[in-house]
């Protein structure tokens, strides 16, 4: 039968703004996304019978309902294919409860995947309006690359390609949901990021523009529950990085070097120490 692979890239919000909050509780946002080559691989398979079957290997997730896998799986078969089947195995190297939209960019994946695989013929638009049905980063993550993200997450435009870095993301153990940060966020006393001006340094390629706009209002929610934040950042500076920031609701830390040199000196260091199994080496990426 015949077999694909797709692979689930992990993102960074260079800046993240929170600008509303709806009746329906969902908060309106402007946030700079950026792909990194840091990813997932899902491999999928069609099956004889109808149904989806979904292997995980080691990682603590379900293999069912509740997977974003499964749960894309189900709504895009459910509606364009409901007599196929496929199996898919996914292979997990993007941390979870991140702050780097591993679930969602895995999502993307499989409703990418199955529509290749079925040669179902949708529209990215189209998988967007299925995606953001089951989580608001999944539109962003149809596409990846660097995108401006409005509305709760649905409203894409693409940008240029950030300018050329290596990006050094450090994951500490301990994180807070996105659901409770959003919750305790002080809608009244926000430091809003120059989103408008991190899109203009974009378009500009200009790498100290970048790196001098990065901001993420949802860093402070996620600082008082995660202390090794501000000292990942600091260490992060003293090693050279010319830009330091939380992904998405955290806790994972980014900092970004001009060369791969003098992020691989501050990657060895944060490997030995006590975030080393969560210390990883990327770099932007278009997918």
């Amino acid at each position: 039968m015949k077999s694909i692979t797709e692979y689930a890239y992990a993102k960074i919000n260079l800046a993240l703004d929170v600008t509303g909050v709806r009746e329906n509780g969902y908060h309106d946002v402007r946030m700079i996304m950026q792909s990194v080559d840091l990813h997932d691989t899902l491999k999928l398979s069609q099956a004889e019978e109808s149904g989806i079957v979904l292997s995980v290997g080691s990682a603590p997730l379900p293999a069912g309902p509740g997977n974003l896998v499964y749960d894309a799986a189900k709504l895009l078969l459910g509606k364009y294919a409901p007599d196929r089947g496929v199996r898919i195995e996914l292979a997990k190297t993007i941390p979870m409860s991140a702050g780097l939209a591993g679930g969602s960019s895995d999502a993307a994946a499989t409703l990418r995947g199955i529509n290749r695989l079925f040669s179902l013929g949708l529209s990215d638009d189209t998988l967007r309006e299925l995606g953001v049905t089951l989580g608001a980063d999944i539109p962003y993550c149809i596409s990846g690359g660097t995108a401006l993200a409005e509305g709760i997450g649905e409203i894409i435009s693409p940008l240029p390609s950030m300018p050329s870095c290596w990006i050094l993301l450090v994951k500490p153990p301990k994180g807070v949901s996105t659901g409770f940060v959003y919750k305790n966020l002080d809608m009244d006393n926000l430091q809003h990021p120059d989103v408008d001006g991190m899109a203009d340094s974009i378009r500009r390629g200009s790498y100290i523009g970048v790196v001098s706009k990065l901001g993420n209002v949802l860093e402070s929610v996620t600082l008082t529950h995660c202390p090794e934040i501000a000292a990942i950042k600091t260490q992060m500076q003293s090693l050279g990085a010319d830009g330091v920031l939380m992904s998405g609701s955290g806790p994972t830390v980014y900092g970004i070097f001009p060369t791969k040199a003098a992020a691989s000196f501050a990657y060895t260091h944060f490997r030995v120490g006590p975030y080393g199994s969560e210390t990883y080496l990327a770099q932007p990426t278009r997918p």
